[in-house]
C-alpha cells in the first residue's frame, strides 16, 4: 500500500454554466494541500461533457454564456478539451477524494456553497453523496476577508477560469493569509 502523506486540506474549484445550484459543470478541479505552509500534493482536474450535465437535468444560464464569451479564447477552450460524461466525470473524482481519508479532510471552496454545493447536486442527480463531512466545509472568501490585502499582492500564474490553475492560486493566497493571521510572517 501507498504511504503519502495527508496535508489535510483540499481545494476545489469548478467552472460551470450558471450561477445557481444545479448549473452545468464544465470542470472540476481539486488540489490537495497543506494551509500553513503552502505545500500541494495530489491533483484532480477533469473536464465534463456539457451535454451530460443537461441531460441529467443540470442547467445552463444565459448570463453565465455572455460571460464565457467574454473570457479569454484559451480559458473557453481549456473547458473543451478531453471531456468526460457527467458519471465518469463524478465517480473519479469520488474515488480521487476517497483516496484523501475524507472523513478528517477539510474541503476549501471559492465560495463553499458555491463550488461544493453544486457538486453535491450534481452527486446527488446520480445517485451519489458527496464523502465529506459537511462540517469540514471551508470557505475561501471567509479567510480572504480577514486579510483582504494579501490575496492582491499574490500574482495569478496561469489560465484564469481555468479551475486547475484556479485551485492553485486560491491556494497560494489561502496560505499566505493563514499565515498572516497566524503570526508566522
Amino acid at each position: 500500500m501507498e504511504n503519502v502523506k495527508k496535508l489535510g486540506h483540499l481545494m476545489v474549484d469548478i467552472e460551470t454554466m450558471g450561477s445557481k445550484s444545479y448549473s452545468v459543470i464544465c470542470s472540476i478541479a481539486a488540489v490537495e494541500f497543506d494551509l500553513a505552509t503552502g505545500e500541494t500534493g495530489r491533483t484532480f482536474n477533469c473536464n465534463i461533457d456539457i451535454q451530460s450535465c443537461m441531460n441529467a437535468g443540470l442547467n445552463v444560464d444565459g448570463d453565465t454564456i455572455l460571460w464565457w464569451l467574454k473570457q479569454s479564447e484559451e480559458a473557453r477552450l481549456n473547458i473543451l478539451v478531453n471531456p468526460e460524461q457527467l458519471v465518469i466525470a463524478l465517480l473519479n473524482f469520488t474515488e480521487f477524494v476517497d483516496g484523501l481519508s475524507p472523513d478528517q479532510l477539510k474541503v476549501w471552496g471559492n465560495s463553499a456553497r458555491f463550488d461544493l454545493g453544486i457538486i453535491e447536486n450534481a452527486l446527488q442527480t446520480k445517485g451519489q453523496t458527496v464523502l465529506w463531512k459537511h462540517w469540514n466545509e471551508r470557505d475561501v472568501r471567509t479567510l480572504v476577508s480577514l486579510a483582504p490585502e494579501v490575496k492582491k499582492g499574490i500574482p495569478f500564474i496561469g489560465t484564469r477560469h481555468d479551475a486547475l490553475a484556479d485551485c492553485h492560486h486560491q491556494i497560494k493566497y489561502c496560505s499566505a493569509t493563514y499565515k498572516k493571521l497566524m503570526g508566522y510572517e
